[in-house]
């Protein structure tokens, strides 16, 4: 029961850094900093999100 519900906050939270990272580059470009660093936080989501997956 634990791990749906992580697996379902990390899917939120993912979807909702994805958004957020798309309309940042959109308005500053790919390689800007900022996008660049949304983009390694959604990484580590994904990974913990997959590591989740993994492991039920």
């Amino acid at each position: 029961m634990v791990n749906l519900l992580l697996k379902q906050f990390l899917k939120a939270e993912i979807e909702i850094k994805r958004r957020i990272m798309y309309k940042k580059a959109k308005d500053l470009g790919f390689t800007h900093p900022i996008v660049v660093d949304y983009s390694q936080e959604l990484d580590v989501l994904l990974n913990r999100y997959l590591k989740q997956a993994q492991a039920s």
